[in-house]
């Protein structure tokens, strides 16, 4: 009864490890790996685990025992992902006990701070402005990028906070970002309207879903890059049809 008892706290421990993880943006070969170390650290090295973008299987067959868990709806956190990451080293290195760990991976799961939305927006128009200019923008339409990159990000949390309907609230943010760089060059604010749209859009850009979906592939994890990819091009979808809904007003 003991050993099943450590067994269910190990599975316990791997599954709440690979779900932050997964949750918070990793990549699906680095939670596997992270869930084998935790296993093979606790004495168990017959791990078997299936990861995909939506659920978890782990289980040790010499044990006979199993479990799935599901996995909601993601964000970008990597301080989770480092935070998961040092625990596990504590574990292998002895300075933390498996209960402990668990204990670790409850705190890290609700009490690892993110950052404030003020700052999340500012960086937004930092990126949209700075991006713009590097991608040959001119230095008159720095403030204005900056403004509606400011917005867009805004609208795209706004929505994706209180619709709960995936894509959409790309789709409004571009709408939105359209019509704004469209006015504000009409107005005389700006002058080229393709690069307020390009630097604008880009706090929007799936670029971690694209990378990850790329590092799953080539790593053999074909059902969750793929799954991660088309996500990505629904995303990049949406965006181009606010853009172009946008055009189509003016």
């Amino acid at each position: 009864m003991e050993q099943q008892n450590y067994a269910q706290l190990v599975l316990n421990t791997c599954l709440k490890a690979g779900k932050i993880m997964m949750e918070a943006g990793s990549e699906v070969y680095r939670v596997e790996d992270t869930m084998k170390r935790i296993a093979l650290n606790a004495g168990l090295d017959d791990i078997q685990t299936y990861v995909t973008a939506t659920g978890l299987i782990v289980g040790f067959p010499s044990e006979q025992n199993s479990q799935v868990i599901q996995i909601t709806p993601q964000s970008i956190n990597l301080e989770k992902v480092t935070a998961v990451n040092q625990g596990s080293r504590q574990f292998a290195d002895g300075e933390l006990s498996l209960p402990d760990f668990y204990l670790y991976l409850e705190e890290v799961d609700h009490a690892t701070p993110d950052f404030p939305y003020i700052w999340k927006i500012i960086a937004a128009g930092v990126v949209s402005s700075t991006l713009m200019i590097i991608l040959n923008g001119t230095w008159f339409d720095f403030i204005p990028t900056f403004i509606i990159g400011i917005i867009g990000f805004a609208v795209h949390t706004f929505f994706g906070n209180n619709l709960h309907m995936k894509f959409l609230n790309d789709f409004v943010a571009a709408l939105v970002i359209g019509c704004l760089s469209l006015l504000a060059v009409s107005s005389s604010v700006a002058r080229d309207v393709n690069s307020l749209i390009i630097g604008s859009i880009m706090p929007l850009v799936p670029g971690l879903a694209i990378t990850n979906a790329f590092r799953d592939i080539m790593a053999g994890h074909l059902i969750s890059g793929v799954a991660r990819g088309t996500e990505a091009l629904f995303i990049a979808g949406a965006i181009g049809g606010g853009i172009i809904v946008a055009f189509n007003f003016f």
